[in-house]
């Protein structure tokens, strides 16, 4: 595989600095209003693909499911790796190679994991894992943003200081692209030390509608929010997606 800008950036001490304080009440409560819609039997089979530090996964596996993740980012692997049980196990694996193949469930793809690949190729193989690890009539939920509200909700630029790093935050968008730069600077030194650039695909709910069919996969509801609330086009914060293996 090329190397691309998520190998280094979520590989990097600073990547884990930037996004040390995400919001996990966030996360939990929405695995609480998914588990509650969904209502999996209990002792089902889960993967959380590109899992990051494994707080998703380490939710559902409290409420007693076996939950495998995996992620590309062998630091986020071995934080999370910290938390595994009986019932919870991570492993480091790129989503665009075909993982354990009929054996899951349940297949979640949270956060907006997605979208990173170079070519629509990459990101139909992601797909096709995500579809290959389920079993037939397994449940794959995708968490990703909604296109159209980010486009008019993005901000420009913001500077975040943590423990004397200073991250400067640019962001703006293409026709087929969200990009965010990340200029990161050390207190006692003020020439930039790195720079990253993060790349987020524009997948709209046509564009998913066409990759899940392809793998057998077919929508089956669509939430514009982690409170599971109607999916508007122009004015839900969210797109997710829970769509059904049919063979």
């Amino acid at each position: 595989m090329q190397q691309s800008w998520f190998k280094d950036w979520f590989n990097s001490h600073y990547y884990h600095l930037l996004y040390q304080n995400r919001d996990d009440q966030e996360a939990l409560d929405f695995i609480e209003k998914l588990i509650s819609h969904i209502h999996p039997l209990a002792g089902s089979t889960m993967l959380d693909v590109a899992c990051g530090k494994g707080r998703h996964s380490k939710a559902l596996a409290d409420y007693g499911y076996n939950v495998t993740g995996i992620d590309l980012s062998e630091e986020s692997i071995e934080e999370a790796m910290i938390q595994e049980s009986d019932n919870l196990h991570f492993y480091t694996h790129d989503m665009r190679l075909p993982f354990w193949i009929n054996y899951y469930d349940y297949a979640f793809n949270m956060f907006t994991s997605f979208g990173y690949f170079r070519t629509r190729r990459e990101h139909d193989n992601a797909i096709r894992t995500m579809a290959q690890s389920l079993k037939p009539g397994g449940l794959l939920v995708i968490d990703y943003l909604n296109v159209h509200f980010a486009e008019k909700n993005q901000e420009s630029e913001n500077i975040k200081t943590v423990e004397d790093i200073h991250f400067h935050i640019s962001k703006w968008n293409d026709e087929r692209h969200f990009f965010k730069q990340i200029q990161i600077t050390d207190s006692k030194n003020k020439s930039p030390k790195h720079l990253y650039t993060e790349r987020v695909a524009k997948f709209s709910l046509g564009d998913f509608t066409e990759m899940l069919s392809f793998q057998q996969i077919q929508i089956q509801e669509v939430f514009g929010d982690y409170q599971l609330g109607k999916y508007d086009l122009n004015n839900s914060p969210r797109l997710i997606i829970i769509a059904k293996k049919i063979k």
